[in-house]
Parts: C-alpha cells; sequence; structure tokens
C-alpha cells in the first residue's frame, strides 16, 4: 500500500494565467530556458492541498540520491511548517548542517565550499504558505545572513533577494491560491500538480486493495458514492477514502457514507472507539476536545505544527501520537546546550480542518450568532476568516449530524446549542445575497450545502441561482463540479454557463452539458472538441448533437497559436459530424451552431506568431458563414504584412456576411493595399474598413480610391497614420466624390501638409481629421 502513495502524477507546466498546459517529466523540472547560471533560480510548484506535493519532493530527492540531477552536488529539502515555528532561529550554517544533515567531520570546510559553488545547490522548501500569513514577506535585514542568527522568514527572504547563496536553485512548493508571486519578486518557472483522471483514481484504488478478498466490491463500493470518488482525485483524499471502505467492508456494512464529513467521522470513530471502554470514554472525548481546540488556535496562526513541551498535558500529547492525529519530528541539537527539542504536527490538513470545526460546533464561548462569521463566502471583498478552508464544509455537515450516534459518542455536549447554532447557519443562509456571491463564494456555499444533505437548502439555493453562470478562469475540481451538477438538477430555470479556462475534466463537461436544463455553455475548444471525439467514439450520438447544439463560441479571440489549432479542430470536427449525424439520421448536411454562429473573431497573437497564426486561421475563414467582425488589431501588434494582407484577400468572396474589418497596426505597405484593394469590392456587406497605423503610402491610397465606388455597402474608411501625402489624399477625395454611401474617411497623415488636409476637408465634410 505505501507504494500506492507514490504514483506518477501529472505535472504541469501553466502560464501565470494558466491558459496553456503541457505534461512535464520530473526530470524537466529544473531546465529553465534563459536562465543565467549566476543567479538564483525560483521554481514554484503549485497544488491544491493533498494533491501530493511532499510525495514530488521525496521523489525528487530519491532521484538525486539514484544518480539524476546530477548538476546539483547538495540537495537540501525542509518541511516549512516544522521551521517555521516563530521562536526557531538559525543561520544558514544551522540550518543546512544541523538541522538536515550533520556532517561527522569537516562541517566548516563542506560549508565554505556551499558558499563557494551555489549552483551546485538545490534548496527546497516544501509547504511555502506555512511561513507567511496575510503580512507581506519580511526584506532580509540580516548584515551577515549566511552567519547571523534569524528566523526562516528572513533567512528565505534573503535567499529570494539574491543576499544569501546567490546562484542557487529555489524549489518552493505551495498552495495556489497562497499568493506566492507577492513574496517572490521574479519565478523563472511554475509548475501545478493534476490530480489523478478518473482512470488513475481507478487504478490507486486497484492497487489499494489488491490481493485483498473484497478487492472488485471495494472499487464498485467507492465508485456508487459519486461525490467521494470525485474527491479520489486529490491523492490524499483518495487514500482516506480508500481506508475507510477497507474498515466498513471488514465490519460486513455495504454502504459508504455519503459527504466528506460522515467519511472524517466515521474514520475519527473507528480509530477510537474499537479501542476505548466505558474509563476511557470520557477521557477520549476531553482530550478530541482539546485536540480540535489545538487544531483551530494553530490554523488561526496559519500553523499545523508545534513545540511538543507545549502541549496541554500528556494525555493529549500521548492521544493525538497514539490515534495518529500528530505525528513527532525532532529539532537539530542546540550546538550550545546540546539538547534536543521535539515538535508535533497535524499528520494531515484534512485532519486539522476537522478536527477545526469540531471545535466550533462544542466550543461554549463560540456562540450561535457569531458562528457564521467563520463561514467563508460573506462577500466578494471579504477574505475568508481562517487559513482552513475546508472547516465551513465539515462545520455545515456537522451541524446537521447532531443525533448522529457516532457524533454523540465523540462529544458530552449538549445538543441544544448544537441546535442553536443549527438554526443560526440555516437563518444565515436564507439572507444571503445568493445571485451576488462571486463564482468561488458560490462554489462554497454549494459545498457546504452539500455537506449539510438539507432537501430545504438545496431548493432554497436553487431557487435563487442566476441563470448566467460564470465560472471563467476558476479551477473546477471534480467535487466543485459534482456538487454544481448537482444543485442545478434540482432547478426548474435554464442556465447558461461559461466554463472556460476552468480546467474542468471531461466527465465534468460531460455531466454539465448533458444537463437538460443547461441550455447553453462555453467551455475551451480543446476540451470540448476532446469531449465530442469521446462520444463520437462511444456512439453517444444524442448526447453529441445535444452538447453541440448547446455549445456557443461568439465571440472569440485567439491569443495563442493553441487557439488557431483549436479552432481548426473545430472545424474538422464538423465535417466528421456530418458522417455521424448522416449515420444517425439520414441527414447528408450538418452545421455545428457555434460554427454557423460565430460573429465576432479577434487575433491578436502578437508579432512572433502572429504572421504563422494568421496564415493557419485564413485557411478556415471561410467555414464561418456569419462572420460580421473580423478584427485584427491587437495591442501588441499580430504584424501580418503583405503576405497576411494577400492571403486574406484571396478569401473575401467566401466572406459574405463581413460587414467590419479591422486591419490596424500591422505593417502593410503599398503591397499589400493593391492586393487588399483589388478583392475588396467581393466583400458585399462590408461597412467598416480600418487600415490605422500601417505604412500605406500614395500608391496604396491610389488602388483604394480606385475601388471605393465599388464598394457600395462600405460607410466607414480609416487611413490615419500611414504614410499618405497630399498627392493619395487628393486621390481619396476625388474618388470620394462617387461615393455618396460613405459617411466617413478618416485621413489624417503626418505626411499630408495641414493645409492640404484642411481644403480637403472644405471640399468634403465627410473627411475627418
Amino acid at each position: 500500500k505505501n507504494s500506492v502513495k507514490a504514483m506518477e502524477k501529472e505535472l504541469i507546466t501553466c502560464s501565470l494565467q494558466g491558459k496553456e498546459k503541457a505534461a512535464l517529466k520530473r526530470s524537466q523540472i529544473f531546465q529553465v530556458p534563459g536562465g543565467k547560471d549566476l543567479e538564483t533560480k525560483v521554481i514554484v510548484v503549485l497544488g491544491k492541498e493533498g494533491m501530493g506535493k511532499s510525495i514530488l519532493v521525496q521523489k525528487i530527492c530519491q532521484d538525486w540520491s539514484n544518480g539524476e540531477f546530477s548538476q546539483f552536488e547538495f540537495v537540501f529539502s525542509f518541511d516549512c511548517k516544522q521551521i517555521s515555528l516563530p521562536e526557531k532561529r538559525y543561520s544558514l550554517k544551522d540550518l543546512l548542517l544541523e538541522f538536515f544533515v550533520k556532517p561527522q567531520e569537516g562541517s566548516k570546510e563542506i560549508f565554505e565550499y556551499i558558499l563557494q559553488n551555489p549552483a551546485k545547490v538545490l534548496l527546497v522548501f516544501d509547504g511555502f504558505e506555512g511561513l507567511h500569513d496575510h503580512e507581506n514577506f519580511p526584506r532580509c535585514l540580516a548584515s551577515q545572513p549566511e552567519k547571523d542568527l534569524c528566523n526562516i522568514k528572513d533567512l528565505l527572504s534573503g535567499l529570494i533577494q539574491k543576499k544569501i547563496l546567490n546562484g542557487c536553485t529555489l524549489l518552493l512548493t505551495a498552495r495556489p491560491k497562497d499568493k506566492v508571486y507577492q513574496y517572490v519578486s521574479k519565478v523563472d518557472k511554475t509548475i501545478e500538480m493534476a490530480g489523478f483522471s478518473p482512470q488513475q483514481r481507478e487504478l490507486y484504488i486497484t492497487k489499494y486493495f489488491k490481493g485483498l478478498p473484497y478487492c472488485d466490491n471495494a472499487l464498485k463500493l467507492i465508485k456508487e458514492r459519486e461525490y467521494l470518488f470525485s474527491h479520489c482525485y486529490s491523492p490524499v483524499m483518495c487514500r482516506f477514502v480508500c481506508f475507510l471502505c477497507e474498515m466498513v467492508l471488514e465490519m460486513g456494512d455495504k454502504s459508504l457514507p455519503s459527504t466528506l464529513t460522515t467519511v472524517f467521522l466515521k474514520f475519527v470513530q473507528q480509530k477510537i472507539i474499537p479501542m476505548q471502554t466505558d474509563v476511557t470514554a470520557v477521557q477520549n472525548q476531553e482530550s478530541l476536545s482539546t485536540l480540535a481546540r489545538l487544531a483551530w488556535c494553530l490554523g488561526e496562526k496559519h500553523q499545523s505544527a508545534m513545540k511538543s513541551d507545549l502541549l496541554p498535558s500528556k494525555e493529549v500529547k500521548e492521544f493525538a501520537l497514539k490515534y495518529g492525529f500528530f505525528l513527532p519530528f525532532a529539532f537539530p541539537k542546540h550546538s550550545d546546550t546540546g539538547e534536543e527539542e521535539f515538535g508535533s504536527t497535524f499528520s494531515d490538513f484534512v485532519i486539522q480542518n476537522f478536527l477545526g470545526a469540531l471545535h466550533l460546533m462544542l466550543a461554549e464561548e463560540i456562540k450561535d450568532k457569531s458562528l457564521t462569521k467563520y463561514l467563508s463566502f460573506p462577500s466578494k471583498k471579504k477574505k475568508p476568516y481562517n487559513w482552513l478552508d475546508l472547516v465551513p464544509r465539515f462545520l455545515a455537515g456537522l451541524l446537521f449530524l447532531q443525533d448522529d450516534p457516532y457524533f454523540c459518542s465523540l462529544s458530552n455536549k449538549d445538543v441544544k446549542q448544537s441546535a442553536k447554532k443549527q438554526k443560526t447557519l440555516l437563518k444565515y443562509i436564507r439572507r444571503l445575497q445568493i445571485n451576488e456571491l462571486c463564482p468561488e463564494r458560490l462554489l462554497e456555499l454549494l459545498h457546504c450545502i452539500y455537506e449539510a444533505q438539507s432537501d430545504y437548502l438545496f431548493q432554497h439555493v436553487a431557487l435563487r441561482l442566476q441563470p448566467d453562470l460564470s465560472f471563467l478562469g476558476i479551477i473546477l475540481t471534480p467535487p466543485d463540479v459534482h456538487v454544481l451538477h448537482s444543485i442545478l438538477k434540482w432547478s426548474r430555470k435554464e442556465f447558461s454557463l461559461d466554463l472556460r479556462n476552468s480546467r474542468i475534466d471531461m466527465q465534468g463537461l460531460k455531466d454539465l452539458a448533458g444537463l437538460k436544463n443547461v441550455a447553453s455553455f462555453r467551455a475551451s475548444l480543446s476540451d470540448t472538441v476532446r469531449l465530442w471525439k469521446s462520444l463520437e467514439q462511444t456512439k453517444d450520438y444524442e448526447l453529441l448533437r445535444a452538447s453541440t447544439e448547446k455549445f456557443v463560441l461568439d465571440p472569440f479571440k485567439a491569443k495563442t497559436m493553441k487557439d488557431i489549432s483549436d479552432l481548426s479542430d473545430l472545424v474538422e470536427m464538423q465535417e466528421r459530424m456530418i458522417s455521424c449525424v448522416q449515420d444517425a439520421s439520414g441527414c447528408s448536411s450538418y452545421e455545428i451552431p457555434a460554427i454557423k454562429n460565430l460573429r465576432k473573431l479577434e487575433f491578436a497573437l502578437g508579432p512572433v506568431c502572429g504572421l504563422r497564426g494568421f496564415l493557419k486561421l485564413v485557411e478556415i475563414l471561410a467555414a464561418f458563414p456569419s462572420l460580421q467582425h473580423l478584427d485584427l488589431d491587437a495591442l501588441s501588434e499580430n504584424g501580418i504584412g503583405d503576405e497576411g494582407a494577400k492571403s486574406l484577400s484571396e478569401v473575401f468572396p467566401t466572406l459574405t456576411s463581413l460587414e467590419t474589418l479591422n486591419l490596424s497596426q500591422n505593417k502593410i505597405t503599398d503591397v499589400g493595399a493593391e492586393k487588399l484593394a483589388t478583392a475588396l469590392p467581393s466583400l458585399y456587406s462590408l461597412k467598416t474598413l480600418s487600415l490605422y497605423n500601417n505604412s500605406i503610402c500614395d500608391f496604396g491610397a491610389e488602388n483604394l480610391a480606385k475601388v471605393l465606388p465599388e464598394m457600395a455597402s462600405l460607410r466607414v474608411l480609416d487611413v490615419q497614420y500611414n504614410k499618405i501625402t497630399g498627392v493619395g489624399a487628393q486621390q481619396l477625395t476625388e474618388s470620394l466624390r462617387k461615393c455618396p454611401h460613405i459617411k466617413n474617411l478618416v485621413m489624417w497623415n503626418p505626411t499630408i501638409p495641414y493645409g492640404v488636409l484642411e481644403h480637403l476637408q472644405q471640399l468634403d465634410s465627410r473627411i475627418s481629421v
């Protein structure tokens, strides 16, 4: 079973916006393109709690010990929660050669070698969020940071600011939402941990139960609880669910709990109850209550570890270690006293969250009216109250489990007090302006409602959801999708969903798109096409057609080459759809509505990929019969030039609906203007043409002037900020006389004498300067 924990998980390299992703091997983690050898490199690994960041760190250390990552002669790995206690102070030498490993001899020489060869050193800080709270990260104030004693924040600050060991490599792991970038000025590479796919979840569960008599039943049992199975995308949660399933099967039960709260309630109960007597039951309840208070108090300080001698009592310490709530660790011996100190840390982040919620339930000093401030969905601006972000979900679940025998066995508290707290929660949710919640807060509310398993709350929230739900740029995990799917099913409204850049998995997209009351949805093109190809392979033509009918593309903005490739795949998919629909219904033609109805297309790839991407785009433009607005004006300038203009002009006859063409700032010269002018009359619907800020001279102006009378639909022409002189301006003005349909000609150019332009404007008031 231990080998299961080290299962390979996909790593993803992502841009800061998280809009592109690519699989990454462990051997590629430290490859930083363009990195300077003499400067410290900072690599950040992001991942939600329980996604396997610590396992990755262990694998990196193991790989290094087996001869990989040979660029490093020294690798030092630190668990931030163990070294971040405020009372602990270190010098760099203490941290490396006392805390991590103490050489039997030659410490001074080894440390001097490290200082002289920083490029050969890798420093790993696992759990960077354990080193900061809501305050700013400190500046390194130590005058001799290598030798001076300072807390770990100051020491790490010196490393990041390159005042200490400049040239080393820093690997930081952190949660995505902890805003590493406000503490680290420059990140050379960002990597994000991806969770288990449904197939990997099944593989993990199968390996966990391999060799046990109920191996086949276990997977079936877990998959029957779709909500629990969705949580198994997280390796840590998958382990918990497997452990509980093992206990349930051994006891002869035939079903698993339905929520996270009931899972952890049973998890705690399974650990404690079988070994206790009537005498120890009360003592265990008291120890658990004390441990819960400790979990909450540490969470408020953004901590999960403490010095062992600060634990309230010997009984609590033994209780926590005996039942696996705590794990012990050792601090380095003090060089002056030789004394060894020990610390204790919660064995898991989920355990600390559950115990924190249990404290809020049981603590008499926390009155029912003050309970709502610990929930994390109050407003768009207000930050969550506590670092323990699963507490609101567990709290909502516990409030609706007050009569549960398992819960009662853990507490001797007054049930009436719990009932008051439940009423407070109900009243609070009734007063919430649900339609004003931002997407993150809405999802948090849905999780809390799901944990409560209250039909009344489900119906209450479902009735108040907005018909247009946008999760644009919000990462949707499998559990997020499950609770969203559950609440949408309760509603009688029709919904429009925006799921772009949400990294929703294919199963989640399939489930949401398949809901009858989801009338339309937007999602990333690659995910949508992948879903359709999957449905085509499984011959699920009914859902395939339904999801294509609902998919919305308009307006579409292409920012990367991948966007262009995805758009090409969509067009190609339409060709495949024709044969699918023909097989299913006998109809010989089919148009994907998203392609048929695309009206506005923006192109903003910038100068590096602009021409290459545009030439690929031109190949598929004819597939969009309703395209009205083609915008190639980008702040970074696409620079399609004359070659791009030529290619575009060749497909003008197919763009029968085009009304606005914006070719501003694209380095088009007279050559490109001539090609455009020749083909422009074939754009029968064109109303606005912008050639602003190009390099068109008098020859180009002359060619445009020739075709203006033939462009009967044109209303606005913008040729300002080119290189047209008075000669070209005169030709355009003369042509304008033959074009009563044109309402505005924007013609200011620095190369046209002001007097000439003023005179032309007096001749024709439609000329703008």
